[in-house]
């Protein structure tokens, strides 16, 4: 059990680690490149000048058997014509009305760029020659409820080389493992707020590591084109499976949404100020030298965010392509998830690529589901060195020390400003209010806070009156060191002082008497 675990072991349910979304990549590697597709067609001698023709034709085909998979399980195929439609959306409507509960859900199809072949023809010397390029082609996204796995789509390139991705989701996954195994939980979206057994459930959780992901991903991907053995006739031509996108994701779930949001801004400042560049890096698997600095041979970018999403508010650090987040997903609980797009960045101790008996030794990470396991504890680790830094958020400081030079009055430019009463009535609505999370960073204005305490005036006097209680509430809050203001704006940003206060405070209004007994 980690240090964040054991520090708020009172307020969790459990841990549950594993992956969330992964995309794999089928690649038919005798089409990769250049010079092995050159050498596919003199094995089928179609020369240069029908390239064209021929990758018509393959196109035509995998059009045709799509067209035929949808009339046999009489599910709708859709051309898609706006890139901006979630497809997921669509196609999880499309389910509910249709009522299917297992198999094939739809077809969806959308013009989109892709990565393939063309003729190039060379004034000078008289020659044509084929070259790699990016051209836009027909795409097909069959979705599915599979039995095994739940909700995935897979997507199929209709132009040469046919490069094929799947989707799945360890979420989804393990929902049907625990309804086989009869153990009941709450989920949301793709979150679970309560599980009836935490460890039973890492445990099937665990088993998905341990997938024959060939097996499995050809088994996926055998039904979306059938077109396939009649295409490539004798010619062996099996997809390689690699895993392009993964995110693996750690979710502390708490007992309640109350319990996680008065620890949850505290997590936030201190994900915000105080990891940096180099507590970044080393999150990721980056060695760092002794001197305290960053490696010198780093030529990179290490940037850290704060955004507002659907499931939460989400601190993000990105290392290159490769990124580690925090956010409050379904309002109880709190996923540490590092993704993964560039693998190159993380080490396994393997042989050789092509001598599985040599010697080993540490090199780089592969995207091959060979390595997917390997990519796993990388994860895993970087997940747990992040919590372990979150366990040191703390308040030294007792309550009261905090809270009662808020209560007395002050002065401030020469005038005398009341105490505050920061536990009940208008003045703890208004500490709450300028403690959100969207405010950490740019801070907020006269009207941010008048929509939070008054809603939308029914005029413009009442509009008047309401800003200019909220001008006198500000002057209040900055005679108290709470909050200052951001020079040559109208924008206020608590203070170091006023965040430590006003978190302290916003626990303390959640917690019961029997906490705060024991806890005194």
């Amino acid at each position: 059990m980690n240090s964040f675990i054991q520090r708020h072991q009172d307020k969790v349910i459990g841990q549950l680690n594993g992956f969330d979304r992964i995309r794999f990549r089928g690649t038919l590697r005798r089409l990769s490149y250049v010079r092995a597709m050159m050498s596919y067609l003199w094995d089928i001698q179609v020369l240069l000048k029908d390239f064209g023709g021929y990758a018509d034709s393959v196109r035509r085909q995998i059009c045709q058997a799509t067209e035929q998979v949808a009339q046999a399980t009489g599910r709708p195929l859709n051309y898609v014509s706006r890139s901006s439609l979630v497809k997921e959306d669509l196609v999880r409507s499309i389910a509910l009305k249709d009522g299917i509960s297992q198999g094939l859900i739809c077809i969806l199809s959308a013009l989109e760029p892709c990565q393939s072949y063309e003729i190039y023809r060379d004034r000078v010397s008289k020659q044509i020659e084929l070259q790699s390029a990016l051209r836009k082609c027909l795409h097909y996204y069959h979705y599915y409820l599979d039995p095994e796995l739940g909700f995935l789509s897979i997507r199929l390139q209709t132009w040469l080389p046919m490069t094929m991705h799947i989707c799945i989701n360890g979420r989804e996954w393990l929902a049907r493992q625990m309804d086989a195994a009869g153990i009941g939980y709450v989920r949301r979206d793709n979150c679970f707020v309560q599980i009836a057994d935490v460890e039973r459930a890492q445990q099937l959780m665990d088993r998905q590591l341990h997938t024959n992901w060939p097996r499995l991903l050809d088994r996926l991907g055998g039904p979306v084109n059938p077109a396939h053995g009649a295409i490539f006739k004798d010619q062996s031509m099996p997809y390689y499976w690699s895993a392009q996108e993964s995110e693996w994701a750690s979710d502390v779930m708490f007992h309640s949404a109350a319990a996680l949001s008065g620890l949850y801004p505290r997590l936030i400042h201190h994900g915000m100020t105080t990891l940096g560049s180099r507590e970044v890096l080393r999150f990721l698997g980056r060695k760092l030298p002794a001197h305290g600095g960053i490696n010198g041979h780093f030529a990179g970018d290490v940037v850290s965010d704060l955004a507002e999403r659907p499931e939460g508010m989400r601190v993000k650090h990105r290392v290159k392509r490769n990124s580690i987040k925090m956010y409050n997903k379904q309002s109880s609980v709190l996923r540490v998830e590092t993704t993964v797009n560039d693998p190159a960045d993380f080490k396994a101790y393997r042989a050789k690529e092509g001598d599985p008996e040599g010697a080993k030794q540490w090199r780089q990470l592969r995207r091959g589901v060979a390595d997917l396991y390997r990519r796993a504890e990388v994860c895993q680790a970087a997940n747990e060195r992040y919590l372990e830094s979150l366990a040191t958020v703390d308040q030294a400081e007792r309550l009261g020390e905090l809270v009662e030079p808020l209560c007395q009055p002050v002065r401030w430019k020469k005038k005398r400003v009341r105490g505050l009463n920061p536990l009940s009535g208008q003045d703890a609505r208004v500490l709450e209010a300028i403690a959100r999370g969207e405010f950490l960073i740019n801070g907020f204005r006269n009207r941010d806070l008048r929509g939070l305490l008054f809603g939308q005036p029914t005029d413009a006097a009442e509009k008047r009156r309401q800003s200019g209680q909220v001008t006198r509430t500000i002057r209040l809050l900055r005679a108290h060191g709470l909050i200052h203001k951001r020079p040559h704006t109208h924008r206020y940003v608590l203070s170091p002082a006023g965040h430590k206060a006003i978190t302290a405070l916003l626990a303390a209004r959640q917690a019961d008497t029997e906490t705060l007994i024991r806890a005194a």
